[in-house]
């Protein structure tokens, strides 16, 4: 495929530029009834049949022939096989890989803590690690180690029991192709057990639980349309991180970064998917034009071609934006999953940034390094969601529970506050329950 790619050009002092930009930045995920039907109907049979169903839907949209769930189910033996047979390159790179998220996310650990008032009474926190949790790893265009990684050691970090995966074919489907390095990486990151299944009948099956894959208490990872909807079904029945779409990109350039550094920082992530969405703001006008150049003459080099030119001509934007103030209230309006700010001095513009999934500094600092080694996770809110949603990290794999402790002394202080606003909102039973820990103010048998 050849010729120009043409990509959307806005400029923040259009008068229609705010509604201009509320299109692009439609990211609702399709509220197809259909799908949801499908995708409910799914779930409702997983937990009814169990095993049953997962092998009927893994035959039908995998196209596998399995007739037991053993068959889809890769032992510990197998993952480190997997990790053995690579390459020294390839394991080194998985190994110091898995050490910098190990160590990022090392300091996200949430301890307990416990204080104590004048009269003895001791409140706090008892911080614990779930029991068990179940990991997305996706799969359809390519294939991603690096989500094991990102998954898993947060989870191992906090102290999770038990850590169940599932990816879909065909990566897990050739121990000796792709599916090796998936393999590989579950054995560095310590996965308990890994299932080749996908869809939304995987979720169902982690979420409910079947005769081979046991419940879990939570799942993270982001997967296609029918993941995102099953994932959205399942949430009350198990927690879940988040339900993501597409994979995004802003990037803001003072322009004065090579334009290829940042084309090709743009590729990055439209060749995820044709619905990714890459965006650049940039103060300079004639910075924008070569760029639009950068793009027109890198992109017939890439492998993925197609992809990113659909993702660019349909999702992208070329955004001129007149100074540094708007430039900032245009990214808190997208609230990217990923911002990159390529400008001189981005530690002054990090106190104007409101919403962004991870946000990356300097000119020497692509999105790509925070993919796979930089440390932090690269599982990020998408569709806006920054505004409310962090990365997923330790404190997705910890619970916590109130510790109150109370002295007879403290009691008796607490109690006519609590009998007093338990009487307001008439609720007797609470008011005595508070008032009776007041020496003096019960008589046995008597309300």
């Amino acid at each position: 495929m050849t010729g120009q790619i043409l990509i959307r050009r806005m400029q923040s002092d259009s008068e229609s530029f705010d509604s201009e930009l509320a299109v692009l930045l439609d990211r609702r995920m399709i509220e197809d009834e259909k799908l949801n039907r499908v995708v409910s109907d799914i779930l409702a049979d997983v937990r009814e049949r169990g095993d049953d169903a997962v092998l009927e839907y893994t035959r039908r949209f995998d196209r596998r022939d399995v007739s037991s769930m053993s068959e889809l189910e890769v032992s510990k033996d197998q993952m480190q096989a997997s990790l053995d047979s690579l390459s020294a390159e390839q394991r080194d790179a998985l190994l110091k890989a898995a050490d910098r998220i190990r160590i990022y996310h090392e300091r996200q650990l949430q301890p307990s803590w416990q204080y104590e008032e004048a009269d003895g009474s001791v409140y706090g926190q008892h911080v614990i690690a779930l029991e068990r949790v179940g990991l997305y790893v996706p799969g359809g265009k390519a294939n991603y180690p690096s989500s094991v990684l990102m998954n898993a050691i947060p989870a191992r970090v906090a102290g999770v029991d038990e850590v169940i995966a599932v990816v879909p074919t065909p990566y897990g489907e050739d121990a000796g192709g792709a599916g090796r390095l998936i393999f590989a990486a579950a054995a560095v990151a310590g996965i308990d057990r890994l299932f080749t299944i996908g869809g939304a009948q995987a979720i169902a099956a982690l979420a409910f639980g079947t005769q081979s894959i046991p419940r879990v208490d939570k799942i993270t990872g982001p997967g296609n349309v029918y993941v995102a909807a099953a994932k959205k079904q399942v949430f009350g029945e198990v927690g879940i991180d988040m339900v993501a779409g597409p994979s995004e990109l802003t990037i803001v350039c003072d322009g004065k970064t090579d334009p290829d550094w940042i084309a090709m920082d743009l590729f990055s992530q439209a060749e995820h998917d044709e619905q990714a969405q890459s965006i650049l703001i940039s103060t300079d006008r004639a910075f924008l034009d070569a760029v639009q150049n950068s793009i027109n003459q890198l992109l017939p080099q890439m492998s993925r071609e197609a992809i990113i030119r659909t993702s660019l001509s349909e999702r992208g934007a070329l955004i001129f934006a007149a100074d540094k103030t708007e430039a900032l209230r245009i990214c808190n309006l997208i609230a990217p999953e990923h911002l990159e700010l390529s400008v001189e001095d981005p530690q002054s513009w990090l106190p104007g940034v409101r919403h962004a999934g991870a946000i990356f500094m300097g000119r020497h600092t692509p999105e790509a390094l925070g993919d796979y080694c930089a440390g932090p996770c690269h599982v990020l809110p998408t569709s806006g969601t920054a505004r409310f949603f962090s990365p997923l990290g330790v404190y997705d794999f910890q619970k916590r529970s109130s510790i109150i402790n109370c002295s007879p002394a403290g009691a008796a202080a607490l109690a006519p506050v609590a009998e007093t606003l338990a009487m307001n909102e008439h609720l007797q039973a609470h008011a005595l329950s508070a008032a009776w820990r007041i020496p003096g103010r019960h008589t046995p048998g008597k309300a």
